[in-house]
């Protein structure tokens, strides 16, 4: 019997699987679902869409009252901006563009500037935002894993409390039977460098050779200005993909030390010599010396 279906969405390929008898109907309807909420998602978040939320609401001086869904989002993006000094922020959109990752991915990098600080730009207290100074706001470090834990929500309110959501390789799954998963080289996309083995919870990861132009990739500090260079790509495991998402990025700008104290996840970190660091808990088989 059929259980899983995929499409694009977001700039990705996302795959169902849910994992108990369903019929085609109801499948069908969980996938309308489904796909109707990556579409809504995409025109509040998306940087790239001239008519979002992001792109006319936030850039709008005074008090704006944020979608319902944002709190979550918002919310961690503060501690996170907190945490680590600075480096984690949602106002990263106007070094991405400037880089020359904009909506028209013209890759044409121009002079960067360092993004203002939250604290000058807006005030949060949700559900409302009072935006001081204008900004560019961007949400990819974290939005993923976001949308990942509310399409989860929708198969779960469905009736349906065992499944996998894999939205470009990031996932989160409720299994019996435990899901092994391979980890992607990310200087060679055939092959694996380990296979995690999961049945509850997600798994997000970030890797700077998966868009990468002229000096950059997708991760900037914005700080220094500057791609960074030493990691590969990074890994995490925890309850939700919100987490696990936001949190492999940070690992390319912060050390693991500075975020144990405040999340509960594992993780792996490969380095540019090769070498890495995982944490002793990480659920994986790695096939690295």
């Amino acid at each position: 019997m059929k259980n899983t279906f995929s499409f694009e969405g977001i700039g990705t390929k996302w795959e169902v699987q849910i994992y108990s008898p369903i019929a085609e109907s109801h499948l069908g309807y969980i996938e309308q679902l489904i796909k109707k909420r990556v579409e809504k998602f995409n025109k509040v978040y998306s940087r790239f869409l001239p008519d979002s939320f992001v792109n006319n609401a936030l850039l709008q001086k005074g008090i704006v009252k944020l979608p319902d869904d944002s709190e979550k989002l918002f919310s961690l993006y503060r501690r996170l901006y907190s945490i680590t000094d600075g480096l984690f922020t949602p106002l990263i959109g106007q070094v991405l563009m400037d880089a020359g990752y904009d909506s028209k991915y013209s890759l044409k990098p121009r002079k960067l500037h360092t993004p203002p600080p939250w604290e000058r730009v807006a005030a949060y207290d949700f559900p409302n935002i009072n935006i001081i100074e204008s900004a560019t706001y961007d949400f990819g470090a974290a939005g993923k894993g976001h949308l990942i834990d509310l399409v989860s929500e929708i198969i779960i309110d469905q009736g349906f409390p065992e499944f996998c959501v894999d939205a470009g390789r990031d996932i989160r799954l409720f299994s019996e039977v435990p899901i092994r998963i391979g980890l992607e080289n990310p200087s060679n996309s055939e092959e694996a460098i380990g296979v995690v083995t999961l049945s509850h919870g997600s798994i997000c990861a970030s890797s700077g050779s998966r868009r990468t132009w002229d000096i950059y990739h997708h991760i900037i500090n914005p700080k220094t200005l500057k791609s960074p260079s030493k990691i590969l790509a990074t890994w995490v495991v925890a309850q939700e993909a919100l987490i696990a998402d936001a949190l492999s990025t940070c690992l390319f700008l912060v050390p693991a030390k500075k975020l144990l104290p405040h999340f509960s996840f594992e993780y792996l970190t490969l380095y540019a010599d090769s070498s890495f660091e995982k944490s002793s808990a990480f659920p994986a088989e790695l096939f690295m010396k």
